[in-house]
């Protein structure tokens, strides 16, 4: 009896260190997704990641129309980064705006080890976890404003970083019929507000 006690106390020992021990970092599965803020979607037409030196890779997005702030942002659809990278190459057209743009993201040196020290998270059950934030999610805004978060979930998205794109030539035509279907479900909204370039 008194060894079966022993054993549990030792189990649970090795339960509640293991539970409370940090996450290596390359323990952590990675995800970088774009997001835009409402009634201003755009299209991704490359978003490219690189760890220099080791790999160079495109993540396809195409359309984003969601999501900023509010109960389901930030957050938008993306892939994996895996290793994690420190360029960040961007160029998408601009539905509201009819433009264009492109930039190029140095990731801040400490990010990763920023984003791998565990944040309170709350599970769809409602139980509270520290997990990584694993999560990298950029922001596209009108008048090529980029917005980066690191999160595991909303509740705890830290900005990281804001950056100013470049305005670059392309031809509008090229999205025409994407252009006529949006201003159909936009266009209201976008001669009523603009496109607050100050509010992102």
């Amino acid at each position: 009896m008194y060894s079966l006690r022993r054993l549990l106390m030792i189990f649970s020992a090795g339960l509640l260190i293991t539970g409370c021990s940090t996450p290596k970092k390359g323990d952590i599965s990675w995800y970088i997704g774009v997001a835009a803020p409402q009634h201003y979607e755009v299209w991704v037409m490359n978003m490219h990641l690189e760890r220099s030196g080791e790999r160079s890779w495109r993540v396809p997005i195409g359309t984003v129309s969601c999501c900023w702030t509010g109960k389901y942002g930030p957050r938008g659809g993306g892939g994996e980064m895996d290793p994690f990278p420190n360029l960040i190459a961007l160029h998408w057209f601009s539905f509201a705006e009819q433009k264009f743009y492109s930039t190029l993201i140095r990731v801040p040196d400490d990010l990763e080890t920023r984003m791998s020290v565990p944040a309170l998270t709350t599970t769809p059950s409602g139980e509270e976890r520290y997990m990584p934030r694993h999560s990298l999610v950029l922001g596209l805004a009108p008048g090529g404003q980029v917005v980066m978060w690191m999160m595991s979930q909303r509740s705890n998205a830290v900005e990281v970083m804001r950056v100013s794109a470049t305005e670059v030539e392309g031809d509008p035509d090229d999205f025409a019929s994407a252009t006529a279907s949006y201003l159909e479900e936009h266009g209201s909204y976008l001669e009523e507000h603009g496109l607050q370039l100050d509010k992102w």
